[in-house]
């Protein structure tokens, strides 16, 4: 069962929990769920869309979306907070996601939290990777390149899998690497997950990585 569930899932309520917190009624459920999925757009385009200019990491871990009946709080994570330090930046953020939101009745407040260890998530590990694939860089070196940062970071295990068309070859094909303990089966494990899709120029290739952080 640990092997074919998502593992965040599979931990909910033991070591991990949901990253959109709020109730509502039945009937209005899809349209929040809507609204944070515009949210997490919305900061995922700004900063990349400033990342262009100034060729920064994006670096965002998790997204954390906390709704009241007049306020919602979005906190970001981010390793590389370099983009959104300056409050006119974080104060534009707020206007461009508040435009898309349409909320006249609810105030949006945005919170940037700096992670210690940036690469101990899954995340901003697979947008490492996928740069380095972006640049022609091997596959395999950037696989061991990204196993000896989670290293330096402190954690218990790695595993790491790309599939697609790797190196430009004609026929896909899934190719995977693991460091340490992983173990998928252990709920009281707190295992770090994410599938990131990256395009380059050969199509699209689909990285998933799983981190074993503590027990």
């Amino acid at each position: 069962m640990g092997q074919k569930i998502n593992p965040l899932v599979f931990r909910l309520g033991a070591t991990q929990s949901h990253h959109s917190l709020w109730f509502v009624q039945p009937k209005k459920y899809s349209e929040d769920l809507q609204e944070d999925h515009k949210i997490r757009n919305c900061i995922k385009n700004y900063v990349q869309k400033n990342m262009k200019i100034s060729s920064s990491v994006e670096g965002i871990a998790c997204i954390e979306i906390q709704k009241r009946i007049d306020l919602i709080q979005v906190i970001i994570y981010m390793g590389f907070p370099k983009l959104l330090i300056e409050p006119r930046k974080i104060e534009e953020l707020q206007i461009n996601a508040q435009k898309e939101l349409n909320a006249v009745n609810r105030k949006l407040n945005i919170i940037i939290s700096r992670i210690s260890n940036p690469y101990r998530h899954p995340t901003i590990l697979a947008e490492f990777i996928a740069g380095q694939l972006k640049n022609r860089v091997s596959f395999r070196k950037a696989m061991k390149k990204a196993i000896e940062l989670t290293e330096q970071a402190g954690t218990k295990g790695i595993q790491i899998k790309i599939s697609g068309r790797i190196d430009g070859k004609e026929i896909a094909r899934v190719e995977w690497i693991r460091e340490g303990r992983v173990p998928l089966q252990t709920i009281r494990a707190k295992i770090d997950y994410c599938s990131y899709t990256v395009r380059t120029i050969y199509g699209a290739l689909g990285i998933k990585i799983w981190i074993f952080v503590d027990e």
